[in-house]
């Protein structure tokens, strides 16, 4: 029997998760130890390909088949979930409340585009979910519902496997939870997992004085520096340093909040920079409910959460004591620095400061910073990448 072909496509949600889906189909966000893609991996057994943006499509190609099982990108696995997914048959779908969570489609309805999602719920036989689909549909979502992915991702990856030596010199609390992979160097640090997990990836190190809560997630060869101070649920994603205090926050990867300063309930993506001393806000004065910056409706919508704190694009980075305010959003490709509090929303490649305004991020010069800073991490920017930043710069000035 030929082996299944999974998809996993981007729907009309995903304008709500900009900046972060600018340079990445939904599927690529980082939630608890993986991203929704590895996620599905390891549970479906199998390498699916993307649906998304055309101009992200070179780099993240569709793999279109005679019969391809369609998943919808925003979606978290959970068993039962794969299950269902791994029994569709052609012309079936999975979807509740209009959102189609999955189908089982032909090449050719596939072609036609843009893709209707209510069409496929139309001219499907419709299987109802066994449970409510846990998933990302907005900004809030990927800090908010951490904890419960943290915990799930915990279970995926230590199931039936030990973790490598937890040294004498560290203070820990529920050692049970707590999973070490090899090549990782924690010694002298504070680990409480009474409350959620801790996870330490492959030759990530934590050093030397460090105070961190569970549910917690350190990827591959990142770094939490001496003193830092991390509560519970966070994420750092691979190839990261990470010091002072983080609260409740997801760092996708290949990123730096290396000195002290506050980040609480904030996403941050992948190749930025917070400079020494960068605090965030994450609760307003009068303690009301957070309004945060919408790509899709251009506007200021409410989050319902009293707790909300800055979400930063790929590539953004912030000068030494720079101050955000509660619930603030930065594009991609922006570059801050100055004294006072910037505006909630800064657009994708901004240069300047408050006080003396902002200007525009010049493509060359910003694709020229890029490939410094990704060569420092081993990381070369390819060609492709190229086109999707000079494609973005375009848009942005639109």
């Amino acid at each position: 029997m030929a082996e299944k072909n999974f998809i996993l496509f981007d729907d009309d949600y995903r304008d709500h998760l900009l900046p972060f889906t600018f340079t990445r189909p939904v599927s690529e966000i980082r939630i608890g130890i993986f991203t929704i893609r590895e996620k599905w991996q390891r549970s479906l057994n199998a390498k699916p390909s993307y649906f998304t943006e055309t101009y992200l499509r070179k780099k993240f190609p569709a793999d279109l088949k005679e019969t391809n099982w369609m998943i919808n990108g925003c979606v978290l696995p959970d068993p039962r979930l794969v299950a269902q997914v791994n029994a569709l048959q052609t012309g079936e779908a999975i979807a509740e409340n209009d959102m189609l969570i999955a189908c089982c489609a032909d090449e050719k309805f596939l072609k036609e585009e843009p893709l209707d999602f209510q069409a496929i719920i139309r001219s499907s036989k419709i299987i109802a979910p066994v449970s409510s689909p846990r998933t990302v549909r907005k900004l809030t979502d990927i800090f908010s519902k951490n904890s419960e992915a943290l915990r799930d991702d915990y279970k995926l990856v230590t199931y039936k496997r030990r973790s490598s030596t937890i040294y004498e010199s560290n203070k820990v609390i529920n050692r049970n939870d707590v999973f070490i992979e090899d090549g990782a160097k924690v010694e002298f640090a504070y680990l409480n997992a009474s409350k959620g997990p801790i996870y330490i990836g492959k030759n990530a190190e934590v050093m030397e004085g460090a105070m961190i809560r569970g549910p917690f997630s350190l990827g591959e060869s990142s770094e939490v520096k001496m003193g830092a101070k991390i509560y519970y649920p966070t994420t750092i994603g691979p190839h990261c340093k990470v010091g002072g205090e983080i609260n409740g926050s997801v760092i996708f990867g290949y990123s730096n909040k290396a000195h002290d300063g506050y980040l609480g309930n904030s996403v941050i993506g992948e190749w930025c920079n917070l400079g020494a001393d960068t605090n965030n806000s994450n609760l307003k004065n009068d303690y009301g409910e957070v309004k945060l910056w919408d790509y899709a409706t251009k506007n200021f919508e409410d989050t319902g959460l009293q707790f909300c704190g800055l979400m930063m694009g790929d590539h953004s980075k912030c000068g030494i004591n720079t101050m955000f305010n509660t619930g603030t959003v930065v594009g991609v490709f922006a570059n801050i620095f100055g004294g006072e509090f910037p505006g909630k929303f800064i657009k994708s490649f901004s240069w300047g400061s408050p006080s003396n305004g902002f200007g525009e991020y010049k493509i060359d010069k910003a694709i020229e910073v890029a490939k410094r800073v990704m060569e420092r991490k081993g990381v070369d920017m390819s060609e492709i990448d190229e086109e999707i930043l000079k494609y973005l710069a375009e848009k942005s000035r639109q």
